[in-house]
């Protein structure tokens, strides 16, 4: 339920509001929006009545909601939300490439990568430590060696770190030593280790599962964010379809859907979307085209050799080339100039 205050209403009249809820037994979130506060009740709501509600002073509205996720409803949170890293920000109008290997593979590999995105503008570095693979025979990442060079790549560079968790049991490291943690797309409905991400304090980037429908999505960030964190960034990675000509299928529509569904932001991988470096780029710019807050691009000083993924990472020169035609997009989608045409 969705309770939304006049405008002006006080703080103390808020506060005395959201105990008079949680007195009632309900969870409620409240959002400061730019015209009026939202109280956004969480719980069984069908016994309340309406008509009581709406008729205390300061309330304008009173509105049920029927979508399983609350916390994560745009309905629930009108503005978007912005998740910052460090001196980085995602969504509101911020957009942001995060970009590096699929896998640490060695000191010099990660160092000299991380030097070259950020020279061409990245807002923060991946790298896989913990990968998760189809074959138990394929490279599984450096693990706790892998963090740690990432991290000299961090010092070096002052780019945050995004890397993949695996186990709800690293949770405290993660916690200590990565500035946005992963979820990947096989783990998207774990919900043990959503549950335990839900208790972090660290921003969370939570890919699409291959098979996943928008509101399981959703749902799933909804499990982050009933456990207390915040903040949560989706990512659209592509589906897996009939079509075996690309690694999996983009979804481009899931960024307008979602963005209406949901509050959160939403970032794009054309890496694994399509599974080869040539068709990186075009996909980029659709999903810019059609208002993702960022993309989540795979680098490689030399894809060839790769441990993980080399045919569908770009060099460092293709991502310097696309950074400055994501910046040529960017000035043509601002929202300065979406009112000009209109």
């Amino acid at each position: 339920m969705i309770v939304v205050l006049k405008p002006g209403t006080t703080q103390k009249e808020i506060k005395k509001m959201v105990k008079y809820f949680n007195d009632l037994g309900f969870n409620v979130g409240v959002t400061n929006g730019i015209n009026c506060t939202i109280l956004g009740l969480v719980g069984d709501t069908s016994s309340l009545d309406i008509g009581k509600i709406e008729r205390q002073e300061n309330v304008e509205k009173v509105m049920r909601v029927q979508e399983p996720y609350k916390k994560a409803n745009r309905k629930f949170h009108p503005e978007p939300t912005v998740v910052r890293v460090g001196k980085t920000a995602v969504g509101g109008g911020n957009f942001c490439v995060i970009a590096g290997p699929c896998s640490v593979e060695s000191k010099s590999q990660i160092m000299d990568i991380a030097k070259k995105v950020a020279e061409a503008g990245a807002g923060m570095l991946r790298g896989g430590a913990f990968k998760p693979r189809t074959s138990p025979y394929s490279f599984q990442g450096l693990e706790m060696e892998g963090i740690e060079l990432m991290l000299k790549a961090k010092a070096a560079t002052g780019l945050p770190i995004v890397s993949e968790i695996m186990s709800p049991k690293m949770c405290d490291v993660f916690e200590e030593k990565v500035d946005v943690v992963q979820i990947g797309a096989r783990n998207m409905q774990n919900f043990d280790l959503l549950k335990e991400v839900g208790k972090m304090t660290k921003p969370v980037l939570l890919k699409r599962g291959p098979s996943a429908s928008y509101e399981e999505l959703v749902m799933s960030a909804e499990y982050i964010l009933a456990g207390g964190n915040e903040n949560v960034i989706l990512c659209e990675r592509g589906i897996r379809t009939f079509e075996t000509y690309t690694r999996n299928t983009l979804d481009i529509s899931a960024i307008p859907s979602i963005k209406r569904m949901s509050h959160l932001p939403v970032v794009v991988d054309p890496s694994h979307a399509c599974g080869a470096s040539w068709m990186v780029e075009p996909l980029a710019m659709a999903a810019v085209a059609a208002g993702a807050d960022g993309l989540l691009i795979e680098v490689h000083n030399d894809p060839k050799k790769a441990l993980c993924d080399g045919q569908q990472s770009l060099t460092p020169e293709q991502f310097k080339d696309l950074m400055g035609k994501i910046n040529t997009m960017l000035s043509l989608t601002s929202e300065s100039m979406k009112k000009m045409c209109l």
